[in-house]
């Protein structure tokens, strides 16, 4: 693969991958979250698959597929799930508006591209250059998990964290080790099956989703 090419294609997948996440921000129905996440998910990997093909590494190509069943169908299916036996379709009330919310991600995404260029020149390379789209994930992410009420919501909000952080790795390390990358993907999948059984739980106490009900557990 020539550099032109890997750099193009390189900077399509990031641009795919932070579209994305701001997509989370501006769509209410449930379901067209997970299906953003999912396709956050497959931008993901080829992210790691483009690294290790240019880069020769087969081990990070064999962590990039891994990382698109896990990220782009295993975890999508069980948020399809939670959604089904939740009966939920839109998140309600977000703390903050989506305007607002778009706004503040594009504000995230400007702090990133500052804070990453010392970091960008100190080796500079087409994946160092796409390094601050993964912290304004990271940014995005974390934005999406502190405002919004509905848990599917928060779930994904702290899936686009790990996701920001998986593709800085990616791209500032070309990847991580395959048994850590092993170890931060089983807890992915335990957070998500804890999710889907308090989903369920709140919905048989409550008739409802929304973390704001968690109070009167507490009371």
């Amino acid at each position: 693969m020539g550099t032109g090419l890997y750099t193009q294609l390189l900077d399509l997948a990031c641009g795919v991958f932070l579209i994305a996440a701001v997509l989370v921000l501006w769509y209410r129905e449930l379901s067209a979250i997970v299906r953003v996440f999912a396709m956050q998910g497959v931008a993901l990997g080829v992210i790691g698959l483009l690294l290790g093909l240019h880069e020769q590494r087969w081990g990070l190509v064999g962590i990039a597929v891994g990382v698109s069943v896990l990220r782009a169908g295993v975890l999508p299916y069980l948020m399809r799930r939670s959604l089904t036996a939740a009966g939920q379709t839109r998140e309600t009330q977000p703390l903050v508006n989506v305007a607002a919310s778009l706004l503040t991600a594009a504000a995230l995404t400007l702090l990133a591209y500052a804070a990453a260029q010392p970091l960008v020149q100190l080796a500079p390379s087409p994946a160092t250059r796409a390094l601050p789209v993964g912290l304004a994930v990271v940014l995005i992410g974390f934005f999406a998990l502190v405002t919004r009420r509905r848990a599917i919501s928060q779930i994904v909000g702290f899936l686009l964290l790990d996701n920001g952080i998986t593709a800085s790795a990616f791209l500032a390390t070309s990847g991580v080790p395959l048994i850590v990358e092993l170890g931060v993907a089983f807890d992915l999948l335990l957070a998500v099956l804890v999710l889907q059984l308090l989903t369920l739980r709140m919905r048989t106490a409550f008739g409802d989703t929304d973390l704001d009900d968690l109070r009167e557990l507490h009371d």
